[in-house]
């Protein structure tokens, strides 16, 4: 009988092990700038200790280039990528131990989120924050162009007015005299003939 319990509690132990997987983030941050074949090295690192602990990868988020908040081994800049894997949670701290002594990793941080957590790419939404933004700011540049023009427009409209009304004020005195169009045509000719002009 002793066999045939053990028997039935090794299954359930599988189906423990199998239930007891979790959802985990794990992100890693590593400096900037790399070539791309350290860069591939380090995310392949990454990956093989996931892979050795049997992590099943989920999801994986390459966020890029990034400034950091306060300098880390002498870098103020560093690339990041966020990792959801399905984890047994026993394999926590050897992936935390392997992560800590990793060439090339600046910091890691590896989370359970909470329940009801819905896996979000957010590299796409700040390439789509960035488009937005973009537009956001030609609309206000437009805006800003359109409001000057009008500003201009009004200012030479005032302008135009004040001009106006001081003719009517002060009326000149001195009227037009009609000039005879053989005469003009006759000085038009004498100054295109004349070789030197003494202007």
């Amino acid at each position: 009988m002793t066999l045939l319990r053990s028997k039935p509690a090794a299954d359930t132990d599988l189906d423990d092990q199998e239930s007891d997987i979790r959802l985990y983030e794990c992100s890693i941050l590593y400096p900037f700038p790399l070539n791309q074949k350290e860069e591939k090295e380090i995310i392949d690192g990454v990956e093989e200790i996931f892979k050795e602990a049997g992590a099943r990868e989920v999801e994986k988020d390459l966020w890029g280039r990034r400034g950091l908040a306060y300098p880390i081994k002498g870098h103020n800049e560093g690339s990041f990528v966020i990792y959801h894997l399905e984890i047994d949670p026993s394999k926590i701290k050897g992936i935390n131990e392997a992560l800590n002594i990793m060439h090339g990793v600046l910091r890691h941080l590896l989370l359970k989120p909470p329940a009801g957590y819905q896996i979000t790419k957010l590299s796409d939404g700040y390439k789509k924050w960035l488009d937005e933004r973009e537009t956001v700011e030609e609309r206000r540049e437009s805006e800003k162009e359109a409001k000057l023009e009008r500003h201009v427009m009004d200012k030479a409209k005032r302008h135009a007015k004040r001009v106006e009304d001081k003719k009517k004020e002060n009326p000149s005195t001195e009227k037009e005299v009609p000039i005879e169009k053989d005469k003009l045509a006759e000085e038009l000719e004498k100054l295109i003939s004349d070789d030197e002009l003494n202007l």
